[in-house]
């Protein structure tokens, strides 16, 4: 637990795991604020304008102190890595048992839904989100970002609580990735194939668009910092994932079915 640790952070631990001081808890808790705000800017990402970060970030809270109080030094982890879990999975829980997507929004989606496969069966291919704007009367970036409120909504529903640390998932397209070890050879046939139609989908994308869920999914980098690596705004970036998302749209909707 001390290895790598600063001779204050081990005496921090050490009064808290061995004293249950509480100054040690909070100083612990400042510590790995970093943790909080990580999982928070990156799970905010897929939320609608309307859910509060302060309420995000008051689950993350909960969720390093529930870590702090179970996390057994004598295990073979970083308190790092076990926080994180803790930290992601209070702030999915949280999130989960409020309605956070208003029923107008799941309306709009539905409609979206109904006049994209009208168009897709009249176009012959997948129509674009200026297409299905048009048709709707809204903005392309609002079907957008509907499509993704929408996809994330729909995965936090369906998903179990994690039980393990080590098989903690990342949010967005890694997050709704199925685990092939847990299901049967023909399902794991099946959903290896959407995995490759998944992959398939991303080299179809832009330069600019793989790269943001390159480092979003895998380098597992924020919004913000993404932007400081291409040279781009925040808001910038947040417009390239959200047009992303919604080409990806048919085969991250198949997959978490």
């Amino acid at each position: 637990m001390t290895a790598n640790k600063s001779p204050l952070e081990q005496k921090l631990w050490h009064n808290w795991v061995e004293n249950k001081d509480n100054d040690a808890a909070n100083e612990l808790i400042q510590n790995y604020m970093y943790l909080v705000s990580f999982h928070v800017e990156r799970i905010a990402s897929h939320l609608p304008s309307n859910v509060s970060k302060d309420d995000i970030k008051s689950f993350g809270l909960m969720g390093l102190f529930d870590a702090l109080k179970k996390f057994d030094p004598n295990r073979d982890l970083k308190f790092d890595t076990y926080a994180s879990f803790r930290i992601r999975g209070a702030i999915i829980d949280g999130l989960r048992k409020e309605d956070w997507l208003p029923r107008s929004i799941r309306e709009k989606t539905k409609k979206i839904e109904k006049v994209s496969v009208e168009l897709e069966q009249k176009l012959h291919r997948s129509p674009t989100s200026e297409e299905i704007a048009t048709k709707v009367g809204l903005e392309a970036r609002e079907v957008e970002t509907l499509i993704r409120d929408t996809l994330f909504a729909n995965v936090l529903s369906i998903e179990d609580k994690p039980k393990e640390a080590t098989n903690e998932h990342k949010e967005g397209i890694g997050y709704i990735l199925p685990d092939e070890a847990s299901v049967l050879p023909d399902e794991q046939m099946m959903q290896s194939e959407l995995n490759q139609e998944l992959a398939q989908g991303i080299k179809s994308l832009n330069e600019n668009e793989q790269m943001v869920i390159s480092l979003f999914y895998h380098e597992e980098l924020t919004l913000t910092e993404i932007g400081h690596v291409l040279g781009l705004t925040t808001s910038r970036i947040s417009q390239i994932h959200r047009k992303a998302i919604f080409k990806l749209r048919n085969t991250l909707q198949k997959i978490h079915a």
